[in-house]
């Protein structure tokens, strides 16, 4: 599922601040290549030992990503729950709990790179 207002969409930042920034709440720039990345947090529901990732797709408007001054604009931020072996369902819904500690990661995310 996408999540909706987080107010990322579209930021833009270097890379070397978002990695730092990005790092601090938990998030790992897991996939990348020269013109794009992704990063994800990983979030465990402890009452159905379900694994939930939330997922941030950037792309580079200025340079690529082997120059930690490359300037990546922030996409869509997405969340799924983790399937065997190595997928995300985004269709299965998501429990409250790490809904808004999604949220409260994504708004924290924000503040660091505005």
């Amino acid at each position: 599922m996408i999540i909706e207002n987080t107010g990322l969409n579209g930021m833009t930042s270097d890379l070397a601040h978002l990695d730092e920034s990005s790092h601090k709440l938990g998030f790992v720039r897991w996939q990348w290549e020269y013109t794009r990345a992704t990063y994800d947090l990983k979030l465990e529901d402890s009452a159905s030992h379900e694994t939930y990732f939330v997922r941030i797709n950037t792309h580079a408007t200025e340079g690529k990503l082997e120059n930690p001054n490359t300037v990546l604009s922030l996409d869509d931020v997405y969340i799924g729950r983790a399937t065997f072996p190595h997928g995300l369902d985004y269709e299965s819904p998501v429990p409250s709990q790490i809904l808004n500690i999604a949220n409260q990661r994504l708004q924290q995310l924000r503040a660091l790179l505005a």
